[in-house]
């Protein structure tokens, strides 16, 4: 079945995290990506976390359903291939630092005349325009100047960071959001392509809630509060008896009722002063302290259960060794086996979001350098001999 992006041309001349995942979304949906890498150690994540046959698993599924050309973007030649690439292309999607674009020859003044439709995605730290655009910003730079690190983690200790590249994944979503968007308005117009600017500090910065105007009305500054979700009450995270952890959201007016029930005080479920959040804030202190003497006497299964049993929104913190087991992830199948090279098949994420009629899939995992090259360079018109020759200049791998 064809992917609801099929048709759609995305060239990829990004590295490590924020364009090839951008990228990864589209191919997972049907679109034919062509990942641009320099020859020789192709993308540095290659060489990322943890290696199977010297490659890393991390490439494996951030480039599935790509396709790999190696071009030196620094010689005349590749600089010419990249550009026919580009006029055939509906997307470029692009990381580099604002400028580098335009020294390698490919500036949207170059790009928009060879394709006036098409659309180029930049993502950067701090993006196109502004007094920073010219400083080195990785994912981690951005969740510090997005504010999300300055919320994250214990009031006691210093700011802490998610375990993962959150900033450069929230910049792919906003740049695929955008080049869909963009597309559209191509497609429903007629309409010119145009740039998609993206930085890493507002993506993340989008997703920070009501934390400008609490500071401009009322100078509250929002900071580190641990397992708890600041002004919602109540709503953390609680020690079981066995030593696990149960993470409860009994926010609601209906819902902190059913749970003060369901941990034995129906006297705070009957308390006037909590029966709104804006009351129950106030008492947080109280809230939690009294759901965390219950969740100690009980283990984290016979919690769950009764808060199940109460319709209380509840949880264990999964390890990876959880959700590669848990059913649910498995009958949404959202674990999926993969080929790797020496005929091995390892376990991958599947594929989100679910669409029912033209659903993503993963035809391929992360190519080889220069796997496809051949067959993309055959269909520019270029002949076995020619990219004989393009190989032996080093041009092509």
């Amino acid at each position: 079945m064809e992917g609801p992006l099929s048709g759609i041309r995305v060239l990829e001349l990004g590295t490590l995290i924020a364009a090839p995942f951008a990228a990864r979304l589209f191919a997972e949906f049907g679109a034919e990506v062509i990942k641009i890498e320099q020859p020789g150690q192709g993308d540095p994540l290659r060489k990322w976390r943890k290696l199977h046959q010297g490659t890393s698993l991390w490439w494996y599924l951030q480039s599935r359903n790509k396709k790999s050309i190696g071009l030196d973007l620094k010689s005349d030649e590749g600089l010419a291939i990249a550009k026919a690439l580009a006029a055939k292309a509906d997307v470029v999607i692009e990381n580099f630092r604002p400028g580098i674009l335009e020294k390698m020859g490919l500036g949207w003044s170059v790009l928009s005349a060879l394709n006036p439709r098409l659309t180029l995605v930049r993502i950067s730290g701090y993006g196109q325009t502004g007094p920073y655009r010219d400083r080195p910003g990785f994912g981690a730079i951005g969740e510090a100047m997005g504010g999300l690190r300055y919320t994250t983690g214990d009031a006691q200790s210093p700011p802490a960071r998610a375990g993962i590249s959150i900033g450069d994944s929230l910049a792919s979503l906003h740049a695929v959001i955008g080049a869909l968007m963009s597309l559209l308005h191509v497609k429903a117009g007629g309409g010119k392509g145009q740039i998609v600017d993206v930085s890493l500090f507002e993506s993340v910065f989008n997703l920070m809630e009501s934390l400008v105007p609490e500071y401009d009305l009322m100078g509250h500054v929002r900071t580190r509060s641990g397992g708890s979700l600041p002004g919602i009450s109540p709503s953390n995270t609680y020690p079981a008896r066995d030593g696990s952890y149960v993470v409860i959201a009994g926010n609601s007016d209906a819902i902190f009722k059913r749970l003060m029930v369901a941990i034995g005080r129906p006297d705070l479920a009957e308390d006037e002063e909590l029966a709104t959040n804006d009351r129950r804030v106030a008492r947080n202190a109280e809230l939690d302290a009294a759901i965390a003497d219950w969740t100690r006497r009980h283990t984290i299964e016979e919690a769950l259960d009764a808060l199940e049993a109460a319709g209380i929104p509840a949880g264990r913190i999964y390890s990876v060794a959880d959700i590669v087991d848990d059913p649910h992830y498995l009958a949404r199948e959202m674990i999926i086996q993969a080929a790797l090279p020496g005929d091995v098949s390892v376990k991958m994420p599947g594929i989100v979001p679910k669409l029912s009629n033209t659903p993503g899939a993963v035809r391929w995992s992360g190519p080889e350098l220069g796997a496809h090259t051949e067959d993309i360079l055959a269909e520019l018109g270029k002949t076995e001999q020619d990219v004989r020759e393009l190989r032996q200049r080093g041009v092509v791998q």
